[in-house]
């Protein structure tokens, strides 16, 4: 067999599976906009997309139409962005440390980014100059940098960095809440506290427009470091042994990591255990190979949360819950099931 056939052979499962995933993440969307506290028909969404992005004349009920693209629509395709891309930073963050209880939230980068994001929200810091994601990503990227100081600072093994991050998490929401209580008055106590629960009620458009060029961004990296990914799985010296420019791929990983964290918690606020419990389900079903674990982390942490952010609105009628509080309600169980399993297998 020639290499080009070899290539073509290999390519062919590959866009299978692509766009089997596609295809899925389709069918999650279709479903995210249509179930809610009004039910809207599927017919709708095609009606709907065909006047919007192919300017065709279709006589549309104006109400669901709103209800369909301005609110439903974005929030769906940003739940499926966080879901994506809080999945991506845990399978980073675990081969990066070698903890498989790694992800953005229990090592304080998610608590770090709230943290900044509340800071710039009250406190005016930067007179204005500063927006939003930056100041969560200021936070994000302060709150790894104490963490891995401390960490190194206690020993430097996985369950130093675990306690690290701890500590990390309740730095940074201390200060999440001093902020709040010295500056914001009680509706905005309110509804930051709503918010850093995660909340996807106010996710817009323009959300969708800074959200899914981040994640995709992040995704592009992902890939392009498959091969270091596996590497440091064995450890950063084996990565050196292989060739691999240890500090320069920590650097580019770590950054893809802060900036996908700091922009989702910025649109959404904290959103747990995504990044912690779906890449370990998907070790299990594909293997450890990044190659494979990335996309398919990808697809399922954007259809978990996305099937999250359903759950959050019909579980109390006339209200919505934080999707926060649906994904702990799934990741806490899951998270239990990996302390065990981690301890049968030492």
């Amino acid at each position: 067999m020639t290499r080009r056939a070899a290539l073509s052979a290999l390519a062919v499962p590959v866009l299978a599976r692509a766009g089997l995933g596609a295809v899925l993440l389709a069918l999650a969307v279709l479903v995210g906009v249509t179930i809610g506290e009004v039910a809207l028909p599927l017919g709708l969404v095609g009606d709907l997309l065909a006047v919007k992005l192919l300017g065709a004349e279709r006589a549309l009920d104006p109400i669901d139409a709103g209800i369909l693209w301005s609110y439903r629509l974005p929030r769906t395709l940003v739940a499926a962005a966080c879901g994506a891309g809080l999945a991506l930073s845990g399978v980073v963050l675990q081969a990066l440390v070698r903890n498989a209880l790694a992800d953005p939230y229990l090592l304080g980068v998610s608590a770090g980014a709230g943290a900044g994001a509340v800071a710039v929200t009250l406190l005016g810091l930067g007179g204005g100059a500063i927006g939003l994601s930056a100041g969560a990503f200021g936070g994000a990227a302060s709150a790894f940098l104490i963490v891995a100081l401390l960490a190194k600072a206690a020993g430097g093994g996985p369950a130093q960095l675990v306690l690290a991050g701890i500590a990390g998490s309740q730095l940074f929401n201390a200060l999440t809440s001093f902020f709040i209580a010295k500056s914001a008055n009680a509706e905005q106590a309110r509804g930051l506290m709503f918010w850093l629960l995660g909340n996807l009620s106010g996710v817009r458009w323009p959300d969708v427009s800074l959200a899914l060029p981040v994640v995709g961004l992040g995704f592009v990296v992902c890939l392009a470091h498959v091969r270091p990914l596996d590497a440091f799985s064995f450890g950063s010296g084996a990565a050196a042994s292989l060739g691999i420019a240890v500090r320069r791929v920590q650097l580019v990983l770590i950054a893809a990591v802060t900036l996908m964290t700091a922009t989702l918690v910025s649109l959404v606020g904290s959103i747990g255990f995504v990044g912690l419990v779906i890449p370990h389900a998907m070790r299990f079903l594909v293997g450890p190979r990044h190659a494979r674990l990335i996309p398919a982390s990808a697809l399922a942490g954007a259809v978990f949360l996305i099937a999250a952010d359903i759950a959050s609105r019909v579980l109390i009628p006339g209200q919505v819950v934080p999707i926060g509080v649906v994904t702990a309600l799934v990741g806490a169980p899951g998270f239990a099931l990996i302390l065990i399993r981690n301890r049968r297998r030492s």
